[in-house]
């Protein structure tokens, strides 16, 4: 006799992904979907795959709307590192980068150095696995890929830049598109809205560098361009109700008020737009304050305005001075555009050099992300054992009272990528964190997933997010409730973003995961690497805390079991291509025995 459910999942702590009160329940899963929710038990006679939940917590896949997947989801689909935090759902082409036009040489310029992926492997990812020519053979690429999670995408404004002026002429301060390359860049984005896009992705960040030898250095394509090319894009944003990604050029106030002003309709559609990024940054604690009132005016006036946001401190680790945040000051920069090791040291000995690096670092004036503050940095590992756990400070301390821009740099020429440091760029006080979590102007979601593979690791910021919650909750200091904290992060941003995902209701596929939250503890923040097979078993920084995380279902299959990815995970396809606006059925992949 056949079984009513192919799953069920029994007396755990039921969310809904609405915010409405949790309550324990009996789910049952029948082809992909939630079938039944009950607070009765549930018929498990003959069910092939029955889990207690017992003391569990039972939430919606997460959704991350930040990720920089575009090139490992070709190689490596499972995207197991996100999937094994109860992520169902990422969003790809964030900050105007996509590989839905670009050839391999491109992607690998574009992608390689702002977002710290291996150039060549991105090259031979792109050109081993592009066989689309345009956005719905794009979908269909990815369709055919054993996807983990559910894909929603973007489409990057640098990737049609780059593609119909070549991406020479793209980063050209005088080069605008021609007329007949404008509409190009149209008919790309209607068809990618055609196709099911969630909207188009933007940058005006001039921190963000191009690698490879032609245009190296230059920022990304997207930067270059003047508001009339970009309004005409906006405009069909506007008349589709897709939404606008963006990052601002943050040195220019009026560039940041403009980007959110944009979002109001006056005298047309209002543009929902997201925007990088609310951060409570140690270089400048007072910008944080004027962001979440100048969404709150925008939103009241009728905009539909989002700044994103990641949840937790923004911890960054460097091999030696490789690290974007140099980008953002001459001296780091002139460091960063020389790849050859000899010339790098040879600048980083010059006397005139380490003047200019010690007078831009000590300058306060201009915005700034990285607090400059060699003090404020901590070497975790190095050659050299006696400087562990000292700052680069402690260390021109130690040696003589040297400024800590020469300690920092001897310590390079000395021991180049061998030296590992790490420091807290933002995100560092937790009442402002509760604050922000609480802020219906900001979006929970910032993970930059796939990206910066040896600098962070926030694959499970949704996790950290829901212990920050719990503990406050336990210590009768609540800032929020779970069920306001999981809302936040999975059915308010599929909403948002109108993709079908986020919610666990009956008739809702069931992406959903498994929680024990008294393993919500010291194991999320917990330092650990694993070696990538698709970047050549490049060591990148991941999280564990497999204990948390018991379960996760995706349309209905078991690709974690007992806090591991299980082995059908990027072997067979669990997830789907969300189209915006459309109600995705499970993928039929056949049955998976859990264990209990």
């Amino acid at each position: 006799m056949a079984s009513r459910f192919d799953t069920v999942i029994r007396n755990g702590r039921w969310f809904d992904g609405t915010g409405a009160r949790s309550a324990v329940r009996n789910i049952g899963i029948k082809d992909g979907h939630i079938s039944a929710i009950s607070a009765e038990a549930l018929e498990e006679a003959n069910c092939p795959n029955v889990i207690d939940a017992t003391g569990k917590w039972v939430l919606p896949g997460l959704v991350d709307v930040h990720t920089h997947y575009d090139v490992e989801v070709l190689a490596a689909p499972a995207l197991s590192e996100s999937v094994r935090h109860g992520v169902t759902t990422v969003l790809l082409g964030s900050c105007s980068l996509s590989v839905v036009h670009v050839n391999g040489v491109d992607a690998g310029d574009i992608f390689g150095r702002v977002e710290a992926i291996p150039r060549d492997h991105v090259i031979g990812a792109v050109d081993q696995h592009k066989t689309w020519t345009n956005a719905h053979e794009y979908v269909a690429a990815l369709e055919s890929l054993p996807l983990g999670p559910n894909i929603a995408t973007f489409l990057g404004h640098s990737d049609m830049r780059a593609a119909v002026m070549g991406l020479d002429r793209a980063t050209r301060k005088n080069e605008r598109p021609t007329p007949g390359e404008q509409a190009q860049m149209d008919r790309w984005l209607t068809e990618a809205l055609d196709a099911g896009f969630v909207g188009m992705s933007s940058q005006q960040l001039l921190f963000d560098k191009l690698d490879g030898d032609i245009c190296r250095s230059r920022t990304l394509p997207s930067t270059y361009a003047k508001s009339r090319e970009l309004r005409k894009l906006k405009s069909q944003l506007r008349q589709r109700n897709r939404a606008l990604q963006s990052g601002p050029d943050i040195e220019n106030p009026f560039n940041v008020l403009s980007q959110a002003v944009q979002s109001l309709g006056i005298l047309r559609k209002r543009l929902s737009t997201s925007l990088l990024s609310a951060a409570d940054i140690k270089a400048n604690p007072y910008a944080i304050r004027a962001m979440g009132p100048l969404a709150r005016v925008i939103n009241k006036l009728g905009g539909n305005f989002r700044w994103q946001h990641l949840p937790v401190p923004f911890e960054v680790y460097a091999d030696g001075i490789d690290l974007v945040i140099f980008e953002e000051f001459g001296a780091g920069a002139a460091a960063l555009h020389l790849r050859n090791e000899v010339e790098r040291n040879e600048l980083l000995r010059d006397e005139t050099y380490r003047r200019r690096f010690r007078k831009e670092y000590e300058s306060k004036f201009g915005v700034r992300v990285w607090h400059r503050d060699f003090f404020d940095a901590e070497i975790v590992a190095c050659p050299d054992a006696s400087v562990i756990g000292k700052s680069f400070g402690q260390v021109g301390v130690d040696r003589g009272g040297l400024h800590p821009v020469d300690a920092f740099l001897d310590l390079v020429l000395e021991h180049g990528t061998a030296i590992r440091w790490r420091t807290t760029i933002s995100n560092h006080r937790p009442e402002v964190l509760k604050q922000l979590a609480r802020d219906p102007g900001i979006q929970i979601g910032f993970s930059d997933a796939g990206a910066h593979l040896r600098n962070m690791a926030f694959y499970n910021f949704g996790l950290r997010l829901l212990r920050h919650v719990h503990e406050a909750q336990r210590a009768g200091r609540p800032f929020m409730t779970v069920e306001q904290a999981v809302y936040r992060l999975t059915g308010e941003l599929a909403d948002w973003y109108q993709i079908d995902a986020g919610h666990l209701r009956i008739g809702d596929r069931a992406d959903l995961f498994v929680v024990d939250p008294e393993r919500l503890d010291g194991t999320l923040t917990e330092y650990a690497e694993q070696s990538v097979a698709a970047y050549g078993g490049l060591s990148r920084m991941v999280n564990r805390n497999d204990a948390t995380v018991s379960t996760v279902l995706i349309g209905g299959q078991a690709v974690v079991v007992d806090g591991r990815p299980a082995d059908i995970l990027g072997k067979r396809r669990t997830g789907s291509f969300l189209r915006a606006a459309e109600k995705v059925p499970a993928v039929a992949t056949g049955r998976v025995s859990v264990e209990n």
